[in-house]
């Protein structure tokens, strides 16, 4: 169905908001949707555009809501909790879906075969991860694979200071029980948080780094079919040591009553990045490519603050989808477009590649 007509859902939300202003400055015109009632009719009211206010309660009552929508951009998480119905709707509605979360059980669940033969079935896309996870990562990904075909481990990181917003800091919140997680011969592995560490040069010299559990973990693996992969932030040694600390309380941290308290200070006390923290803020990444002898390939590349490159990132994917005649199924956005998706972002360079 070539309508046009696309949506945002969780219009209302920090990145979702960010992401509606955007789209209207570039003269796009997406439908706001969302629960919040007030929120989304009050922003739609203001850039002009239609709204629709609906749960994602029941597939079938999502399905009926995104009646003409050829695309939806879903953005409201935590997406372990609201992408299944979103998804469900979407392959009810014949529309193309976009998610931009970093979920490593969403990825595992909208890439999986048949997951994407239900996609193919009804002629749609399903691209879960565009924004800052998985976009730059997963075409650093790409990128290494085109370099070293015959690699077999994959790491991959990044360096971003601006903070978080609040739908990002609840969906670290859900995950404080189950410990970061790498892929090791082709199966993903969890282990507790701040047991790995290694030094890292992201791009303004070498840094303390620990392993996490980012959406590559499953993506980069679809993408290139490297059977080993990790992900890495840049950490000062004390706090991974906090960090392996802090592990011992995974299943504590994981209980009804903590998790009820913990979102309610995030509610309370976060509210995102503003503009100049985020133009003044920059990402760096990294990745990091060995075959079977020894060999390693190393990619840098330096992209706009995270959330900036999540509007880029998504409207970017828009764009790309709406009208156009792509395949069908499940893809991650390297896989869609390329490893030079990025590099066509604002705020993005060209990768720097060494041997």
């Amino acid at each position: 169905m070539k309508s046009g007509k696309w949506m945002i859902y969780g219009a209302n939300g920090y990145t979702g908001e960010l992401i509606a202003r955007q789209a209207v400055k570039d003269g796009l015109t997406p439908v706001l949707a969302g629960r919040n009632k007030e929120a989304v009719e009050k922003l739609a009211a203001e850039l002009g555009l239609e709204s629709r206010v609906f749960a994602l309660d029941h597939a079938g009552v999502v399905a009926d809501s995104l009646d003409g929508m050829e695309l939806v951009l879903h953005c409201a998480g935590p997406f372990l909790l609201t992408s299944k119905q979103m998804v469900e709707g979407c392959l009810t509605a014949c529309a193309h879906y976009l998610d931009i979360t970093g979920e490593i059980g969403v990825f595992e669940r909208i890439h999986s075969p048949k997951m994407s033969e239900r996609a193919a079935e009804k002629g749609i896309v399903l691209c879960p991860g565009v924004g800052f996870d998985v976009i730059p990562t997963d075409c650093t990904a790409h990128k290494l694979k085109e370099l070293m075909p015959d690699a077999v481990e994959l790491a991959l990181g990044f360096h971003s200071k601006s903070g978080m917003s609040p739908g990002t800091t609840k969906t670290m919140i859900h995950g404080l029980s189950k410990g970061s997680a790498e892929r090791r011969d082709g199966k993903i592995v969890t282990f507790p948080m701040g047991s790995k560490k290694r030094m890292i040069d992201f791009g303004r010299g070498a840094r303390s780094a620990t392993a996490i559990p980012w959406g590559d973990v499953s993506t980069a693996y679809h993408t290139t079919k490297i059977p080993t992969i990790s992900t890495w932030i840049p950490m000062p040694e004390k706090n991974i040591r906090n960090a392996r600390v802090m592990s011992f309380f995974g299943p504590v941290l994981g209980t009804k009553p903590v998790q009820k308290q913990l979102l309610k200070w995030v509610d309370k006390k976060v509210s995102g990045p503003d503009e100049q923290t985020r133009s003044t803020s920059p990402s760096f990444v990294w990745g990091e490519a060995k075959a079977a002898d020894g060999r390693t390939k190393t990619v840098r590349l330096q992209t706009a603050n995270g959330y900036d490159l999540t509007v880029y990132g998504s409207l970017e994917m828009v764009r790309r989808i709406l009208g156009r005649d792509l395949p069908s199924g499940s893809f991650t956005p390297a896989g869609l477009f390329g490893s030079g998706l990025v590099e066509a972002l604002p705020g993005s360079g060209a990768f720097e590649v060494e041997e």
